[in-house]
């Protein structure tokens, strides 16, 4: 069995806990509550003392983004306003839904004409992540945008945080075309939802604490995916998988490397979601 670290102001002392900011171990002694995770009593001084680089000096994120002031979960509340707006919307208009779901190519009775991703209408793996059914619906995947939403902007940063909710929204959207019959309408934030627990599970390993409350909830998740009727499980997964890769790239690895692994994470699920939708064009063409 792989021995603790030892903490680095008390050596022999073990600690599974690591600073945010530099990452050093730290004994219970030393670690020092921050909005995500603790840091040591140095990096609280802004690093005077330290040795490290004039950049270390600057408050920064798990993932090395810059802590803004305000709101640390300012763009969380901002997409769940645009989600909520968006139904709203759709509550007054009713076609708008059949103007921005999720389809990949069938003719639309109440419109009277073809639509879908297939006929050119890409916009539309975008635009249904903001979409909702019900009030159920949208209730429950704003509650875990809210949930997950909230910590990961502040570990990750507003910047990162929101490349997280869209690319793993477009992946899901992307899994789903590719996999969905071609007339089947889809809509949801449920793909950048899910995105937002693989990452928190990401994260979590990353920060050593306890991982079996959010095992317990993918697991959850997982079980209703496959067994809650009409869920678009296309969307989870996709956004499940876009959401680890992207989280893994942004605190996974080297420091040093860090951010060069995070656009080649960002960069292969793009990629990757380009590719899905061109060869299912394709074959639909």
């Amino acid at each position: 069995m792989e021995q603790a670290p030892s903490c680095y102001r008390h050596p022999g002392v073990e600690t599974g806990i690591r600073c945010t900011r530099c990452e050093r171990p730290i004994c219970p002694d030393c670690m020092i509550g921050a909005s995500v995770g603790f840091q040591c009593p140095e990096c609280v001084r802004n690093g005077s003392g330290t040795g490290h680089a004039p950049t270390a000096n600057q408050p920064r994120t798990v993932a090395g983004g810059r802590i803004t002031a305000g709101d640390p979960q300012l763009i969380t509340k901002i997409l769940i306003a645009i989600n909520l707006a968006v139904f709203l919307a759709t509550r007054a208009k009713p076609e708008l839904t059949d103007r921005l779901d999720l389809i990949g190519h069938a003719f639309s009775p109440r419109l009277g004409e073809v639509v879908g991703v297939a006929d050119g209408e890409w916009y539309r793996l975008l635009t249904a992540a903001f979409l909702h059914w019900e009030i159920w619906h949208i209730g429950f995947n704003m509650l875990g945008v809210w949930w997950l939403g909230g910590p990961l902007e502040a570990a990750l940063g507003r910047v990162r945080y929101l490349a997280l909710y869209l690319l793993s929204a477009l992946a899901g959207s992307a899994f789903t075309y590719l996999i969905a019959a071609e007339n089947q309408p889809s809509l949801g934030a449920s793909g950048a939802v899910f995105g937002l627990l693989g990452a928190t599970v990401v994260l979590v390993r990353r920060l050593k604490y306890d991982m079996r409350p959010v095992m317990a909830l993918l697991v959850l998740n997982l079980v209703l995916t496959f067994f809650w009727a009409n869920i678009a499980w296309q969307a989870h997964i996709g956004g499940l998988i876009a959401g680890a890769i992207i989280a893994y790239g942004m605190v996974g690895g080297a420091r040093e490397r860090r951010q060069m692994a995070q656009w080649a994470a960002c960069g292969a699920v793009v990629l990757l979601t380009l590719l899905t939708v061109v060869l299912r064009t394709v074959a639909l063409s």
